[in-house]
């Protein structure tokens, strides 16, 4: 079990590492497009987790959730231009992502139907997010990095 979490931990700061800003890039271009990225890493091949549907939805006032986008990893596991600023303003997120699909197409029949992660956006002023998932057929970790859009 400890070496599988060692596997696990070190695949996980893989991915982070590739999707971490670096210190040159710069609020603009493409970015002012894509305020909320997402970043999917197969755990079994240690390689990106490409046509990974996934659904956005943002809570109301009421409690309800809304569905406000969707989208399909590519390659590279990655979706840009999922959602506009003005799409992602302040408030609760659940993104939704439909792995049982994902392991049924690589052959394997997984534990969970789906990966959530239910987050709050812009609690501390404006920022842009990008939401990694670490994905197995029997288990699944999220984490975001989360940077401030005028350093």
């Amino acid at each position: 079990m400890l070496p599988l979490l060692r596997c696990l931990l070190l695949a996980s700061a893989v991915l982070l590492c590739n999707t971490a800003p670096t210190p040159t890039e710069k609020h603009g271009g493409s970015d002012t497009k894509c305020p909320l990225m997402v970043k999917i890493l197969d755990a079994v091949k240690g390689t990106p987790a490409g046509s990974v549907a996934l659904k956005v939805h943002r809570k109301a006032a009421d409690g309800a959730w809304t569905q406000i986008a969707n989208g399909v990893t590519d390659a590279t596991g990655e979706i840009h231009n999922l959602i506009t600023e003005q799409e992602f303003p302040a408030g609760v997120y659940h993104v939704e992502f439909d792995t049982k699909t994902y392991w049924k197409n690589e052959g394997i029949t997984p534990f969970h139907e789906v990966a959530n992660a239910v987050f709050e956006a812009h609690a501390e002023g404006h920022r842009h997010y990008t939401l990694a998932l670490l994905l197995s057929p029997y288990s699944y970790t999220t984490t975001a990095v989360v940077t401030d859009t005028h350093q």
